[in-house]
């Protein structure tokens, strides 16, 4: 798309990846730091839109195999970033607000470490090709970031197998995992990385259903939800999808 040369036109492609999330960590980083969210919209709010924005940027690359590991590059550079901070060897106080619970940097080193280390994964494993990434990365990002913004305003009626978690957040992660999935699957359809097809469709709609299973599971407030519900979905999508 960029250059005749595949090769450069694929380190042009990375280029824009980076710049495209680098710009919306920075403008969420803004917010936190003026407040102009609640601190845990803002920190959901980046959640949900660093990855599926990044996910949309993967049809600037070209066929070839290697550009699944430039692209991977972007989230693994985050990776590094997390660990810099999260050990305290960057100090980073934007960072750490936009994307902590309570402040403190060694937060990093849990939930946005899973969460890097999971869309990398799916980036440099999975590519565009596999609906497997989409589940993945989808009910991660829309999923698990809409579970908490929708059970903290509408979630007084609580599971009863776990009263940390309400149904309205279960079913909305579900169904806005599902609805991502979906969109993701027609956008890479469209451009033929893959074919849509009803069965691949049911198949995320049990994904996003054993995600969001997965994430109200009393074991969600011991193991990060952002390491179980990726393996939930990447498990369950490689058996369906």
């Amino acid at each position: 798309m960029f250059s005749e040369n595949i090769l450069v036109g694929d380190i042009i492609a990375t280029g824009l990846s980076g710049g495209v999330v680098l710009s919306l960590l920075k403008i969420w980083e803004q917010t936190a730091k003026r407040g102009f969210f609640d601190p845990k919209l803002n920190r959901k709010v980046v959640h949900i839109t660093v990855g599926l924005a990044f996910m949309l940027c993967w049809p600037l690359f070209s066929s070839g195999r290697h550009c699944a590991y430039l692209a991977a590059l972007v989230p693994g550079l985050n990776i590094l970033n997390m660990l810099l901070v999260g050990l305290g060897v960057i100090n980073d106080d934007a960072t750490v607000k936009s994307m902590s619970r309570f402040g403190d940097h060694r937060e990093l080193l849990k939930g946005p470490l899973y969460y890097a280390s999971t869309i990398t994964v799916a980036t440099g494993i999975y590519w565009r090709t596999s609906p497997i990434a989409i589940a993945a990365v989808c009910n991660l990002c829309a999923g698990d970031g809409m579970a908490d913004i929708v059970g903290r305003r509408f979630g007084s009626k609580k599971l009863p197998y776990n009263r940390n978690k309400s149904i309205a957040g279960s079913i909305a992660m579900a169904c806005a995992g599902f609805l991502a999935s979906i969109g993701f699957m027609l956008y890479f359809s469209s451009m033929g990385y893959m074919q849509e097809s009803f069965e691949m469709a049911l198949g995320f709609l049990v994904v996003s259903i054993s995600a969001a299973l997965a994430e109200s599971h009393p074991m969600s407030t011991e193991v990060d939800d952002n390491l179980t519900v990726p393996f939930t979905a990447i498990l369950v999508g490689s058996l369906l999808l």
